[in-house]
């Protein structure tokens, strides 16, 4: 999967496997089993397996995958249909949601102090300037964001090479 060219901060993908769900969830079940890595832990609970880096390669750009397995609709009862999420840190991904609605919050009652100075006939130019270091403040966030997904593209391949590699087994 080529991240590198992609707007969205958190990629999506989706594959479908001529096999059922519990064979599937099986092949996950067993390749944690027989692969005791110290470099990365596989959570499977029920249709839902989550890859994270251990501790020791853990950093806060590391990247995790969460990946869904749902019963294919139509008339294959024997597939799956596989949704993969690859994401930031849970804490990470909650303190950049948490600073964008911040950002917002503020651009808003700005927008609020200057429609109302405005109304009055007021001067208004410190509203529209702090609305116009918010919009900056989103844009560096954005960037920011990016550049922390970059620096966990390789360990992305890594995360999707152990996806592709319990598939293939």
């Amino acid at each position: 999967m080529d991240t590198q060219h992609e707007v969205r901060l958190r990629p999506r993908f989706f594959k479908d496997v001529d096999q059922n769900i519990a064979i599937v969830r099986e092949k996950f079940v067993n390749y944690r089993q027989k692969n005791q890595s110290t470099d990365f832990l596989m959570k499977v609970r029920n249709n839902h397996i989550q890859f994270t880096f251990s501790a020791e390669k853990r950093r806060y750009w590391s990247p995790h995958l969460s990946i869904e397995l749902e019963e294919k609709e139509g008339n294959e009862k024997n597939a799956t249909h596989i949704r993969g999420l690859f994401g930031p840190d849970q804490t990470l991904w909650t303190m950049f949601v948490f600073l964008h609605f911040v950002v917002a919050g503020i651009f808003i009652v700005f927008g609020m102090f200057a429609l109302s100075n405005y109304s009055l006939n007021e001067p208004m130019t410190m509203d529209l300037v702090v609305m116009f270091i918010m919009v900056i403040v989103w844009f560096l966030l954005y960037v920011v964001a990016r550049q922390i997904r970059e620096r966990g593209h390789s360990q992305t391949d890594e995360l999707e090479a152990i996806f592709l590699d319990v598939l293939k087994d």
